[in-house]
């Protein structure tokens, strides 16, 4: 067999070397941005996590500041803020008459439903405005003290949830989904139930305007 030409040689055994140089070149480029890339995932869910904090608990009112001066009446709702309160119809019954004097706007909800949760926000902001004239209660219904309980640390309002786990204080007013909202007059009668949730922000503040504030 005819041996290869010198310079032949040197190229074939140069090839294997031409190839690896720019792969190493292109490893090292590459290299910062497999790093980033592992970073980046970590530094969205921090970011995420952060976001979800920020619009959970600090968009809430000041309530202490909103709230301020409130008749005692109210400012004993105000005390028990967020929490969940038993004794079944005739404990839920009992407050409704010891606020006689007041209008009073009872939200129905639970924390596994969607529409509560859309519509807390407006609660908030509406039990912080009118909370010194109207009293404002919850009713949660057909739900586990522990998951309310996280939701209202998320979602914190001015006033206390009596729990209603079988749903029957809730289908004592005509409660039939979730959410629903009562309105009850200063003689502690029932004039409105709102069934189902807002489709929108500013229906449910005409309707604590209407059935409540204009009543105060």
């Amino acid at each position: 067999m005819t041996e290869a030409p010198r310079e032949l040689k040197w190229l074939a055994n140069r090839e294997p070397n031409v190839r690896i140089v720019p792969t190493e070149r292109m490893r090292a480029r590459i290299r910062p941005l497999l790093a980033l890339w592992a970073v980046l995932p970590v530094a969205l869910l921090v970011g995420g996590c952060g976001t979800s904090e920020s619009s959970g608990n600090g968009s809430h009112p000041d309530y202490a500041k909103a709230l301020a001066g409130s008749p005692p009446t109210l400012a004993a709702l105000h005390k028990q803020a967020n929490d969940l309160l038993g004794g079944g119809q005739e404990a839920f019954e009992g407050r409704l008459a010891k606020l006689h004097g007041y209008p009073v706007v009872v939200n129905v909800w639970a924390s596994w439903c969607v529409p509560c949760r859309q519509e807390f926000p407006v609660l908030q902001k509406l039990s912080a405005r009118y909370g010194k004239k109207v009293a404002f209660l919850g009713l949660n219904s057909e739900d586990s003290d522990d998951a309310a309980a996280t939701f209202l640390r998320e979602e914190p309002v001015p006033y206390p949830s009596y729990t209603d786990p079988d749903k029957s204080v809730a289908e004592s007013i005509g409660v039939v989904g979730f959410p629903d909202t009562a309105f009850y007059d200063k003689s502690g009668k029932l004039v409105f139930l709102k069934q189902g949730p807002y489709t929108n922000d500013s229906d449910l503040e005409a309707d604590v305007r209407h059935y409540a504030v204009g009543g105060a």
